[in-house]
């Protein structure tokens, strides 16, 4: 006798049911799959999947550098202010190959900036910004396979956007590119990544030094994996993520992290919750 499930019980068993037996990893292997690795930490893609991963971020910051000229009130000197922030993101990735993969990210962001005590500058005693964030792309090209012996290989490219020109506060105005490079290698232990890079901002029209990272992933069982991430640019803005990953079904994985300022010129704190679909 066949029987129909309804429409929403068929979805709902596609959705939470138990993959299939994946092949037998190499140790090396076994924190993070074959996958290419995206730019969101402790998360990789298949050749051939969609990654989705709505999140939600918040940011405090006690002491915010900032000059009353970036913002259009004249004065070029560096004040200290107190900003927060909360931001809407979705950010997606396709594995066009078994080495490569394209990812776009997008916000919409709400900001506050409180003025500095000592700031004799026109702006008003708090600037607040809402609409449009950074939108950025980048792409990623492993170019060496890691094996027992030796680390895995990638390099990347991003691009961000300028589509808030008349904005000061959110978004980007200007166009900005990174290039950069990282290995990969699985131990018993745990599974590190390191990368850095260069950034090129047109509008100060120099090359940087950009982002760099150091990240450990480490598969605890079936359904949970942390992270834990050094990340900086420069040696002034540093902070410490720490993540937990819960994948609580077969398409879908919890990740909440936070960063934590280690540095004056990092971040207070940043915490980030969002649900990773794969498809």
């Amino acid at each position: 006798m066949n029987v129909r499930l309804p429409a929403w019980a068929a979805l709902a068993a596609l959705f939470m049911a138990a993959p299939a037996l994946a092949q037998e990893l190499p140790p090396y292997l076994h924190d993070r799959g074959t996958g290419v690795p995206t730019s969101m930490f402790g998360t990789y893609v298949e050749s051939g999947h969609f990654l989705v991963y709505p999140f939600v971020e918040w940011y405090a910051d006690h002491n915010l550098e900032y000059k009353p000229s970036e913002l259009g009130y004249g004065l070029e000197q560096d004040y200290r202010g107190k900003y927060n922030a909360t931001e809407g993101l979705v950010f997606v990735a396709y594995g066009f190959a078994e080495n490569f993969e394209a990812e776009l990210e997008a916000a919409v962001i709400s900001a506050a900036l409180e003025k500095s005590p000592t700031d004799p500058s026109a702006m008003p005693a708090e600037v607040e910004e809402s609409g449009l964030g950074d939108v950025e792309g980048q792409i990623r090209w492993r170019w060496l396979r890691e094996t027992a012996s030796r680390p895995e290989g990638f390099a990347f490219f991003e691009t961000v956007f300028p589509l808030q020109k008349s904005r000061r506060l959110i978004g980007t105005q200007d166009w900005e590119f990174s290039l950069g490079a990282g290995l990969t290698h699985g131990y018993h232990w745990g599974t590190m990544t390191v990368r850095a890079g260069l950034e090129y901002a047109r509008e100060e029209g120099k090359v940087d030094a950009g982002e760099y990272a150091i990240e450990y992933l480490k598969k605890l069982s079936r359904s949970w994996r942390m992270v834990a991430v050094i990340e900086g640019e420069q040696l002034d803005e540093v902070s410490f993520i720490p993540e937990i990953q819960w994948h609580f079904a077969r398409r879908a994985t919890l990740k909440l992290n936070t960063g934590i300022g280690l540095t004056e010129n990092a971040t207070d704190f940043a915490p980030e919750a969002g649900v990773l679909f794969t498809f």
